[in-house]
């Protein structure tokens, strides 16, 4: 007796055309892989099984919505998914944990980081880091280029004036002007950037 392995493509495609039993195969296919995943991530089972559900309910969206890009990748795709929802777990648990506060009270306590960054931590500075990246890409590219050669590069405004052949009150324009653009897309796109 031989097992026939049918091909990611098609499951997606007989679960489009209303074969719902293609989904669950798929999900089985991938189950413990993509549950581990998550699982090391939030090191929490029941959190772990939330995510789970969450990101095969974003999957099954945007399969019926067809937004998805068929390219061979899907559980590549699939573990973007879970992890970007790890992600937003984490910055709304942090955005609560601030707003928790309630008395008022200062505690030194709240602001000293008292050991090295948590891996939940880490993930989120990899995701602000990845999502200001590409908002540089809308920037002018004078700004573009001052705000990189001043973030990335270490370069003082000085030695930015002088490598563009700009006075240093028009390096500092630029790079106030790229952060107010920043700030607008930021703003506009709802992107949160906390740690």
């Amino acid at each position: 007796m031989s097992l026939i392995v049918v091909s990611e493509s098609e499951l997606i495609r007989n679960f489009l055309n209303g074969n719902h039993s293609s989904l669950q195969t798929l999900i089985e296919r991938h189950q413990s892989r993509l549950f581990s995943y998550i699982y090391l991530l939030v090191k929490d089972k029941q959190l772990a099984d939330d995510i789970f559900q969450d990101t095969y309910v974003k999957v099954i969206n945007t399969l019926k919505a067809g937004s998805y890009k068929d390219e061979g990748k899907f559980i590549q795709w699939v573990m973007r998914i879970a992890h970007n929802l790890v992600i937003d777990h984490f910055r709304k648990q942090k955005k609560a944990n601030i707003m928790d506060n309630r008395n008022g009270d200062f505690d030194i306590f709240d602001s000293i980081r008292l050991t090295d960054p948590s891996i939940e931590e880490q993930l989120i500075t990899s995701q602000i880091h990845e999502d200001v990246k590409k908002l540089l890409d809308y920037l002018p590219d004078e700004q573009r280029e001052v705000l990189h050669m001043r973030c990335y590069a270490g370069m003082s405004f000085k030695d930015i004036a002088d490598q563009t052949d700009v006075s240093i009150n028009t390096a500092l324009g630029r790079m106030r002007y790229a952060l107010i653009n920043l700030r607008k897309m930021i703003s506009e796109k709802q992107i949160i950037l906390t740690t």
